[in-house]
């Protein structure tokens, strides 16, 4: 590869990235290469050393060699430079080529023409299962371009258009597109630009969930949601038997619209992650929880309630429900009101084995014979906006998505 990289930067008159010269140096040492496939991780913000960020042009030296390099399957270029131009030349080679399954193009500076061209090549494109689009400001007519490739694509697995700047119509026409697409097992539809409080997005995904039997991993973050949008969301979810990880982080959830949520899950034994991470939930919706999960529930594995004003009442309720509910297993707590009583129950969970240090996001400390409970960083999002170099985590703990839906990367 690195050869190639070389030739090729001499016969278009490019100068050469010396950070893509350097991992495809490694990439050639790589003994597992003709077995495996490898993803070339060349992410602009490496923490260890200061690294030129790849550009549109460094990007057409790159696919020129990688036309010939089926065994690379995974391309990780977030945190970098690239625009509208760059969108164009990775679209010719979606198109191109049928070995690529991982493509992480997160917070460049792609636009609206850039996920048309992108979108267009998933049209044709038969190997590509894992996309992801986030903090690339294409707006709603960008969006559109997906959802209209949702109706004709049936290879895509996960998709993500978080921090897009995406807006109403792009929401409903994905919704829409979800109904008939029978492929896509995760979205992330996080901050979308939303100017009426209607709550009409959310209707339209209840919508879509009642019919659609593939879709596993759901987020809905930062969508102005309320109780009536939550309770829409229940009734959905009745009828469905396939969704385990739903994301409701950061919306305006209270006590009234969490009762929906415990009373769906007495029912319910598919759903595994729930993340209701920075809404207001109080102890009436931490009890109303705790319930459900006492005496019905047996299939929820993790849930984080972080920041959600509970004081010690609630959080003492969810962990006595931890004793005797043993399928639940990650807990995330952090930024409630801690008593006594709390720092003595979670300390107890974690010091008899029953709740694991990579399981949840506080950890037990001593001063002058009083317990308190000090911050980890665990959280469901934990590796959402940046991976670790090395895997210095088991892959199921803290981490985002519980291995739940398998994927190249």
């Amino acid at each position: 590869l690195h050869l190639h990289y070389v030739q090729a930067c001499q016969n278009l008159s490019q100068p050469e990235n010396p950070f893509i010269a350097r991992v495809l140096q490694e990439a050639d040492k790589n003994d597992d290469i003709s077995t495996e496939g490898i993803t070339l991780k060349l992410a602009g913000n490496y923490h260890l050393v200061p690294v030129p960020r790849v550009t549109d042009d460094d990007l057409g030296v790159l696919v020129s060699i990688l036309g010939q390099a089926a065994f690379v399957t995974g391309l990780d270029l977030a945190y970098n430079v690239l625009t509208d131009a760059g969108a164009k030349t990775m679209a010719t080679f979606l198109q191109e080529n049928s070995t690529l399954r991982y493509l992480n193009l997160m917070f460049n500076d792609i636009g609206t023409s850039g996920a048309e061209l992108i979108a267009g090549a998933l049209h044709r494109n038969e190997s590509l299962v894992h996309l992801r689009m986030t903090g690339n400001k294409i707006g709603n007519q960008g969006g559109m371009f997906f959802a209209s490739m949702l109706k004709m694509n049936s290879t895509l697995e996960k998709l993500d258009l978080g921090d897009c700047d995406v807006g109403l119509q792009c929401l409903v026409a994905i919704a829409i597109a979800l109904t008939q697409n029978k492929s896509l097992k995760a979205i992330n539809l996080n901050r979308p630009l939303l100017s009426n409080q209607q709550e009409e997005t959310t209707v339209h995904i209840a919508r879509m969930l009642t019919s659609n039997s593939s879709l596993v991993e759901l987020h809905l973050g930062k969508h102005g949601m309320k109780n009536f949008g939550v309770e829409r969301l229940c009734e959905a979810l009745y009828q469905n038997s396939s969704l385990r990880y739903l994301d409701l982080s950061c919306n305006n959830i209270t006590c009234d619209g969490v009762k929906f949520l415990g009373e769906l899950l007495k029912k319910n034994q598919t759903l595994e992650i729930l993340d209701l991470n920075a809404n207001r939930i109080e102890d009436v919706g931490a009890i109303y929880l705790s319930e459900a999960l006492l005496t019905w529930n047996r299939s929820l594995q993790a849930l984080s309630i972080v920041s959600n004003n509970i004081t010690g009442k609630g959080l003492v309720a969810l962990a006595h429900t931890m004793q005797f509910n043993t399928q639940l297993s990650h807990i995330y707590i952090w930024g409630n009101e801690f008593d006594r009583s709390t720092c003595v129950e979670f300390s107890e969970l974690i010091e008899t084995g029953r709740l694991k240090p990579g399981c949840t996001d506080v950890a037990p400390y001593e001063v002058d014979g009083k317990v308190f409970l000090a911050e980890l960083s665990h959280g469901l999002a934990k590796h959402r906006y940046w991976a670790p170099r090395c895997a210095a985590v088991a892959p199921g703990a803290a981490n985002a998505s519980l291995d739940i839906v398998p994927v190249s990367e």
